[in-house]
């Protein structure tokens, strides 16, 4: 354990039951007093009676001022406490990814992992490291060298370790992020990494999340044996994941829509990395509420839509404006869908449940003069786990269901 005695935050709170059924936040309104710690700091949680509940490290600017890794009456050192978890939580993405197929996906997820406020993306021989807070990235200090030590004892080669900063700070999924090399060099431009024995380019220097959503890759091999002699509209598209995969899948035809210009272009290399026939794909670089406004108008139709926007409730504040933006986007896509036709509508909004996200669905389709027939209701990849103790990581959706 880090130091001797540890500094003790109380709780004006009944929380007890919630920190024993492992949920690893603790706000700071549910705190006695305001304590003065350094970020990083490992702090004993007590109940109002004095009573200790659990350890954790503090966080002096961030609304959850505790984040728990383990239970107070636990005596294991907590720095080797995150030795063990990394480590399992590397065997457990090893036990199910084909590394001679796939060779980019999460390692840590964060709270999900019992690593709380880190997560951790593996792109072929790179680390992408993500701290929430500045008490995550003191309280895991050495961390790119312990990644690199970890993965090499399970021949995993990591000579690159970057972490990802959002820009400004914003709490936002989708805010603009800056990277830099924490360990090895940066390298500009693409590397190329695999999923699902398919190629991808992804720029870790500037491309969002590296160019690459981890989460949705099991939703794209899917798709993929969906597309088959279908017209495929992949709305906010990005770098064409689920293009790339509808085409590969057998698409008679594939139109991306992004409003990034280079996405698009990214888009257009990753269809060439894989041989890809460009002459049955569509790239439009373009808001995509507009562009469904005019294809609506056109009487353009397709048999397969997927639509994967950014986060329309980044808080819970948007919550309401971000329903009413799904709907909207839902009916235009509902629109322009085939009589049946099939529809994949996706969401990574966690304020947005599964219920209400699939009456967004719904509705918009009913505003369309369509009715929506659910097939299925999928998350995020399971490299990307949800446990029952933190629900609020059931952040992603995706909406399948006939037109």
């Amino acid at each position: 354990m880090r130091g001797g005695a540890l500094p003790r935050v109380t709780l004006r709170k009944r929380l007890a039951r919630a920190i024993g059924g492992g949920h690893p936040w603790v706000w700071r309104e549910a705190i006695a007093g305001a304590p003065r710690l350094p970020d990083g700091a490992v702090v004993l949680v007590a109940d109002a009676a004095g009573r200790p509940l659990a350890r954790g490290f503090w966080d002096a600017g961030s609304p959850i001022a505790v984040r728990l890794l383990a239970r107070a009456a636990a005596g294991a050192d907590l720095d080797a406490v995150v030795g063990t978890r990394l480590a399992a939580a590397l065997e457990r993405r090893l036990a199910f990814i084909d590394r001679r197929e796939t060779d980019a996906f999460r390692w840590v997820h964060g709270e999900a992992d019992e690593l709380p406020g880190i997560h951790v993306d593996v792109y072929g021989a790179a680390a992408s490291l993500r701290y929430d807070g500045a008490g995550a990235r003191a309280f895991y200090r050495g961390l790119p060298e312990r990644l690199v030590g970890a993965a090499a004892t399970r021949g995993l080669a990591i000579d690159t370790v970057v972490e990802r900063r959002r820009r400004g700070g914003g709490a936002g999924q989708d805010d603009a992020e800056a990277t830099r090399a924490v360990l090895g060099r940066l390298v500009a431009g693409e590397i190329e990494v695999r999923e699902n024995g398919l190629r991808f380019g992804v720029d870790l220097a500037h491309g969002q999340k590296g160019g690459l959503f981890l989460d949705q890759r099991d939703n794209r091999a899917l798709v993929r044996t969906l597309a088959a002699g279908r017209r495929v509209l992949n709305l906010f598209g990005y770098t064409g994941g689920f293009s790339v995969y509808a085409a590969a899948g057998g698409a008679r035809e594939t139109v991306t829509v992004d409003v990034a210009a280079p996405a698009i272009a990214a888009a257009r290399r990753n269809f060439a990395r894989n041989g890809l026939p460009v002459e049955r794909a569509r790239f439009v670089a373009g808001d995509a509420f507009a562009f469904l406004e005019e294809a609506a108008a056109a009487g353009e139709r397709f048999d397969l839509v997927i639509s994967d926007p950014p986060s329309f409730a980044p808080s819970r504040r948007a919550l309401p404006a971000g329903l009413r933006a799904y709907r909207r986007l839902h009916r235009l896509a509902a629109a322009v869908t085939a009589p049946g036709g099939i529809l994949c509508a996706a969401s990574c909004s966690s304020h947005v449940d599964r219920k209400s996200f699939i009456g967004t669905v719904e509705a918009g389709a009913r505003d369309a003069g369509r009715r929506f027939a659910l097939r299925e209701l999928r998350g995020a990849a399971p490299d990307h786990p949800v446990t029952l103790q933190f629900p609020e990581g059931d952040y992603l959706k995706l909406a399948i269901g006939g037109l």
